[in-house]
Parts: C-alpha cells; sequence; structure tokens
C-alpha cells in the first residue's frame, strides 16, 4: 500500500476533515500521543487503517467523538455513564459500552463492546467537529513500535501509508487514559491512568 501523504497545517484543517469523510486515513495529535483516525462506521475505511499500521485484525480499535451525544451514535448507554461523562469529558477518561449494529465489527474485532473518548485537546476537538462523525483512532505508528509524538516521528513510520498528517506541534505525551468498563456489574478498571481508582469509586 503507497499513497501520498499530505502534510497539513493546523489551519488546513477543513482539508484533512474532507479527507476523512471520504474514506480517508489521517494521523494528527491527541492529548496523549499522535493518533492515526478513520470514519469508525466506514469499514473500509477502517480496513485502510489496520493496513496502514500492520494491525493485527484481534485488536479493536478506540473510538473518539466530539460530544457526548455522538457517542451515543455508536453505543447504549450503561448505568454511571452520564454521571461519568460529566465529571471527567473531556480527559483521559476511556468508557466501554455496548455497541450498537451500525459500528462495523472490524472496529471491535468482533466483540459487542466500544471504547469511548473525548480528548482533552483543542486541534483534535476541533477536527472532530468539522467531520461530525465518531473516528476510529489508534496511535500513529506501525503495530508493536514507538507511539509517535510528532509530526515528524509519525511520518518516519507511516508516510505513503496514510493520505495526510496534520502537524500540530509535539503531542504532550503523559499516561495513556484510564479504561473502565460500564458493560460489567459493578464497572471495572481495566487500565488506571491519570483519574485514579478513588476518583471513579464516588460514582459506584
Amino acid at each position: 500500500m503507497t499513497v501520498r501523504t499530505l502534510l497539513l497545517s493546523p489551519d488546513q484543517l477543513a482539508r484533512a476533515a474532507s479527507v476523512l469523510r471520504d474514506g480517508g486515513v489521517v494521523v494528527f495529535p491527541t492529548d496523549t500521543v499522535y493518533g492515526v483516525a478513520a470514519l469508525a462506521c466506514d469499514d473500509a475505511a477502517v480496513g485502510r487503517l489496520f493496513v496502514a499500521k500492520n494491525r493485527p485484525a484481534r485488536r479493536p480499535i478506540p473510538v473518539m467523538v466530539a460530544e457526548p451525544e455522538q457517542a451515543m451514535t455508536v453505543a447504549y448507554p450503561s448505568p454511571g455513564f452520564w454521571d461519568l461523562i460529566d465529571a471527567f469529558w473531556p480527559g483521559p477518561l476511556t468508557i466501554i459500552l455496548p455497541k450498537r449494529d451500525v459500528l462495523p465489527a472490524i472496529v471491535t474485532a468482533g466483540g459487542d463492546t466500544v471504547a469511548l473518548r473525548i480528548p482533552d485537546h483543542p486541534l483534535t476537538l476541533a477536527l472532530l467537529r468539522l467531520v461530525d462523525a465518531p473516528l476510529a483512532v489508534t496511535s500513529a505508528n506501525l503495530s508493536d513500535h514507538p507511539p509517535a509524538r510528532t509530526a515528524q516521528e509519525a511520518r518516519a513510520q507511516l508516510d505513503g501509508r496514510v493520505d495526510a498528517i496534520v502537524d500540530g506541534g509535539p503531542a504532550p505525551g503523559g499516561q495513556p487514559s484510564t479504561i473502565i468498563d460500564l458493560t460489567l456489574s459493578p464497572p471495572k478498571i481495566l487500565r488506571v491512568g491519570p483519574i485514579s481508582p478513588a476518583q471513579l469509586q464516588r460514582f459506584f
């Protein structure tokens, strides 16, 4: 797979959004590392994302949204969901919910749940709002290679494999998000990140 990779600046987000809406694969900074994304409800686009990263099909891809209501287009709410997002979104909390049928099986590796988050990064949020659709987003690197903190690091691994790279400056890095599974009763923390178990326990 070889494509001509566009190198875009932050003031070209509209072009990046257009590439995504047309089924393309785009790299951009998030509130942790650089991410690579495709339309979550476009199975062909998500397939291209897997190919670009050499990502095994058994690994599901998290979904980012711009607004909580957008999350409900691809997932069903579980008890505690609205209270959690009021407290922690946008931010480093990934919430696992039951998926809706509109979400292709390729995103969830055939599972019946989806991991959702609203990132706390202005450029990412601006792009999500321009696309106006959930995005399947994973780290911008070849599978099992180091995640990219800059556009240059992402380009070194993915140039010719993605349609566009938005250079938004260095990503802040830091801990990956906390992950909580709301499909279990009681809910289970699957990964501890910036949001501690103590902060979550008061909701359950």
